[in-house]
């Protein structure tokens, strides 16, 4: 299948798109067309990697990634994403940070990294080294350096806002060392992914260092985003009957946005609600029609502090007006002070402790109206192991949160990154 600039560029095939990560007239790359599907298709597939493959089939047709699409699904997604159910009949949450670096991001990343290793070792689309950059407000630089750490032909340069990323968070940025090059930019996540723009923008330095996108703009890491949902809305149909509603933690959109393919492919998927933080340019947007990003708030829940969601150029672009926006999506702001009572009232309730990210979530589905809870199956998809906040939530519930195995192993790890000001000379003086 071939894909499309948002921009409305010439089509390109899956390796180019992937390889490039944005379109050369600054655009992001979309399907041509989304393929129809139903529930029954996936008959007799229950994992994640077997639903992954019939899912992302029709994107790779034709490709060189076609006949290894079911190896990539297999080896990149081989942790658990399991649905638990918090109450009977009405409440589930999503969880998401069974992976390698204990966030969503794994999924994406992994699938991408065997992509682009394929790729690359073909010759045809793109030539060792290449250079993977990525701007991350906590959790994506973690599952982008873990993903591709000492593959051959590829290095990782990770820019991360200094101080505005969780202790543990920074660490897992800046551990790795050998093709990881982690990069402290003083500014927020919204300077250090207009640095990344500006680069990919800078022929000559994009073309010496061979850029490549690991962030949600890339559709390589987009797509499979969109497996567990399609996952968790078919366990849910099997065992019901009834499609599954989604409050989806929402930063830079890529989650939300992937959830949108995922209905629009045809899985049973009902109503989707981004939870957002103070950061609320989404939600401004689905009020009045009017787009107008700004400067990113710092939050607790500082994976979702964005100003500037890069993927509501795809949602835009999809919907083509407000009003078919507003019935693909609707989005609610959480303050500071909700995802505090948020954390402590799930606490309470279950003995669970989440993120800050997952609480915004649980606090969006606990302010929806009864009759809304109650007509319909919610789950809440938990983006992060509480344990990576470990400095927000420990303190607000009163006991330890021990770190995942695969987490703490990292954290014993040393750490090394430079400090560069939010400036494309200074980027390009470390690469």
């Amino acid at each position: 299948m071939q894909h499309l600039s948002t921009s409305g560029g010439p089509s390109v095939s899956i390796e180019q798109a992937i390889m490039s990560g944005t379109a050369p007239d600054g655009g992001l790359y979309v399907p041509v067309k989304l393929p129809s599907m139903q529930p029954t298709d996936f008959a007799g597939r229950e994992t994640l990697p077997g639903i992954a493959e019939h899912l992302l089939a029709p994107f790779f047709s034709g490709s060189s990634l076609a006949g290894r699409l079911g190896d990539i699904c297999r080896q990149a997604l081989d942790f658990p994403v399991p649905l638990r159910e918090l109450e009977s009949g009405h409440l589930s949450v999503l969880e998401l940070f069974h992976g390698p670096t204990a966030a969503f991001k794994d999924v994406g990343a992994r699938f991408l990294a065997a992509c682009m290793e394929r790729i690359i070792s073909d010759g045809r689309f793109a030539t060792p080294p290449v250079t993977i950059m990525v701007a991350t407000s906590g959790d994506t630089g973690g599952a982008v350096a873990s993903a591709w750490h000492r593959r051959p032909g590829m290095r990782v340069v990770v820019l991360f806002p200094l101080g505005r990323v969780s202790p543990r968070q920074q660490h897992q940025l800046t551990c790795w060392g050998d093709n990881v090059i982690s990069l402290a930019v003083r500014g927020e996540f919204d300077d250090c992914q207009r640095l990344v723009k500006e680069a990919f923008a800078d022929r000559k330095l994009a073309d010496m260092h061979r850029l490549c996108s690991a962030n949600s703009i890339n559709v390589g890491r987009l797509l499979p985003q969109a497996a567990y949902y399609a996952k968790a809305s078919l366990e849910h149909w099997r065992k019901t009957g009834q499609p599954l509603s989604f409050v989806i933690p929402t930063g830079n959109l890529g989650n939300g946005f992937a959830c949108v393919w995922a209905r629009r492919l045809g899985l049973p998927i009902d109503r989707i609600v981004l939870a957002t933080n103070a950061n609320t340019p989404i939600e401004d947007f689905l009020a009045t029609g009017q787009w107008l990003p700004r400067p990113s708030i710092a939050t607790l829940a500082s994976a979702m502090d964005v100003g500037n969601p890069s993927n509501m150029e795809r949602l835009r672009q999809l919907c083509g007006d407000i009003a078919s926006l507003r019935e693909e999506v609707s989005a609610m702001a959480v303050s500071d002070a909700e995802i505090r009572s948020s954390l402590r009232d799930e606490f309470s309730r279950h003995g669970l402790a989440w993120c800050p990210h997952t609480a915004t979530g649980l606090h969006v589905y606990r302010g929806l109206s009864e009759a809304e809870r109650r007509q319909r199956h919610w789950a809440v998809v938990a983006t992060a192991h509480a344990a990576k906040f470990d400095t927000i939530v420990e303190p607000l519930l009163g006991c330890d949160i021990p770190p995942p195995a695969e987490l703490a192993a990292l954290l014993a790890l040393p750490s090394r990154f430079a400090t560069i000001d939010a400036k494309l000379s200074d980027l390009a003086a470390q690469l």
